[in-house]
């Protein structure tokens, strides 16, 4: 994350008014960076596909009109769900991306 905010030192600085840092946090960013981080990632969306078809049944739609029918209060457990498999993995690939960047540091620093 290259574009952080220049006002985040100042937020990590100071004791935060009422006690919500993260929020606080949020609302130090450049627009940009939280752009950045809003961005839906490819792989990401390509597994919570996956995970939604494994969900709803695979079956071909060249061979089958398939049509799915359930009530309003399964349908928000499924996007729920859906939703909360997609920040999961996002921060699994953001995770991912910072342990790499650290060993990429630490290579560096030996050599």
């Amino acid at each position: 994350m290259n574009n952080l905010s220049n006002r985040a030192p100042e937020f990590f600085g100071s004791e935060g008014e009422g006690g919500n840092f993260l929020w606080q946090y949020v609302q130090s960013l450049h627009p940009e960076t939280i752009a950045q981080l809003s961005k839906p990632d490819p792989a990401v969306i390509q597994v919570m596909e996956r995970n939604l078809i494994g969900m709803l049944g695979a079956l071909p739609h060249e061979h089958f009109n398939v049509t799915v029918t359930t009530n309003r209060e399964n349908l928000s457990r499924l996007l729920v769900s859906a939703m909360m498999n997609g920040y999961f993995l996002r921060n699994a690939q953001q995770r991912m991306e910072f342990e790499k960047s650290l060993h990429e540091v630490a290579q560096v620093h030996d050599n």
